[in-house]
């Protein structure tokens, strides 16, 4: 259960004020149809996180565990930077007009997987999947995680959005994925 909670609470701060939240917006202010969008968000997040999952697991096979660790620290210390860079959504309107006459569901579940590909989430995910042994747990606590920051961007709008402090929670998540890593680094000598 460990891989979930860390998971779901990694991939929550992470998402907050991301360019998939972002888009989770807009999406809601286009098509005002809250349920198939949530539908589409979640089944996309389920299949993007299951394959970066499967990627970070195959990783493990690929080098020795001592490497594999000093790669995990390192990817959690650099996910903590890129958590300081706030996220910018590209001109998203346009693709969603593209994407609009396949139906809300179909546009939604496009434009939200390409959205996550190299996003902070999924490279959450891969990581996240390399550290723990549960490639089930980690895939449902980073949907979870996704689900809890993007389904209340779908149901209350900007509105809400512009009233969280998406500075601080950046930095809290950045200081978590901080000290994942630097307990990476250490952990195997907290065991003497």
């Amino acid at each position: 259960m460990e891989a979930f909670f860390i998971s779901t609470g990694l991939v929550t701060l992470a998402e907050m004020g991301d360019k998939t939240q972002l888009l989770a917006l807009l999406l809601a202010a286009k098509f005002r149809k809250p349920i198939p969008i949530l539908i589409a968000i979640l089944t996309a997040t389920i299949l993007n996180h299951a394959l970066a999952a499967l990627l970070g697991q195959w990783l493990t096979t690929l080098v020795s565990p001592e490497i594999m660790r000093w790669i995990l620290a390192g990817s959690f210390i650099a996910m903590a930077a890129w958590m300081l860079i706030p996220d910018e959504l590209d001109d998203e309107s346009g693709a969603i007009q593209r994407w609009q006459k396949h139906g809300v569901f179909l546009a939604t579940f496009i434009l939200f997987f390409i959205a996550e590909i190299g996003d902070k989430t999924q490279i959450a995910t891969v990581a996240l999947a390399a550290r723990f042994d549960s490639l089930f747990w980690v895939v449902v606590g980073t949907t979870v995680g996704m689900m809890i920051a993007n389904a209340p961007a779908v149901f209350i709008g900007d509105k809400m959005a512009n009233r969280l402090p998406i500075a601080l929670i950046h930095k809290i998540a950045a200081l978590i994925f901080l000290l994942l890593g630097v307990f990476v680094i250490v952990q195997p000598y907290l065991s003497l």
